[in-house]
């Protein structure tokens, strides 16, 4: 039996974006972004609600505007999830976001690649690559997460960095690409909570 261009796309296949199912899927998140984005800040009942549809389910995420993703089914997160304002999601793979992770301004997460070949390209292919993101993680701002990565536990990533390779847990990493400059110790972890 033929998948589907939605089943092709969330399990890394190449897939036809312009398929009307992923329109319309899109358009639907497009429109609880907009009302997110366009929800006063103080009305926090409404905007919990829009998340919570966004996602998909109930949860205790918190997301500043304005923000905007493809799809919202694909982002899974954990407790205590946090976005600050600019951040864009492009869930097209499933993207899994561990508890307690930070998103500062202008983070960019991104599933969805094109192909290198021109043809290919103008023909309206396209792939998106699964990206997981452990527990305590944060992203300084401007961050850009690349289609594929794994990201462990407790790291953090200097603003401006760009991740195309996985990242190892506890550490520091920065740069384009980032990379680890140093690791966190218990003592680290200690220091920050006197």
């Amino acid at each position: 039996m033929a998948l589907t261009e939605k089943q092709k796309m969330i399990t890394g296949k190449m897939y036809q974006a312009w398929d009307e199912e992923l329109v319309a899927d899109r358009q639907k998140a497009k429109k609880l972004c907009f009302s997110l984005n366009q929800t006063c800040p103080t009305e926090k009942d409404t905007r919990q609600a829009l998340i919570n549809e966004l996602l998909g389910k109930e949860t205790d995420a918190w997301i500043e505007s304005p923000f905007n993703c493809d799809y919202g089914y694909n982002l899974k997160v954990g407790k205590g999830f946090y976005a600050n304002h600019g951040c864009t999601i492009l869930d097209c793979a499933p993207i899994n976001i561990g508890d307690n992770c930070l998103l500062a301004p202008g983070v960019v997460i991104a599933t969805a690649g094109h192909p290198l070949d021109p043809v290919e390209r103008a023909s309206g292919e396209e792939f998106a690559k699964e990206i997981t993101i452990g527990n305590d993680v944060w992203f300084g701002a401007n961050v850009t997460v690349c289609p594929g990565v794994t990201i462990g536990d407790n790291v953090v990533v200097g603003a401006g960095s760009v991740v195309t390779k996985n990242l190892p847990a506890n550490t520091v990493c920065v740069g384009s690409p980032a990379k680890p400059i140093r690791t966190l110790t218990i003592e680290d972890k200690q220091s920050e909570m006197i």
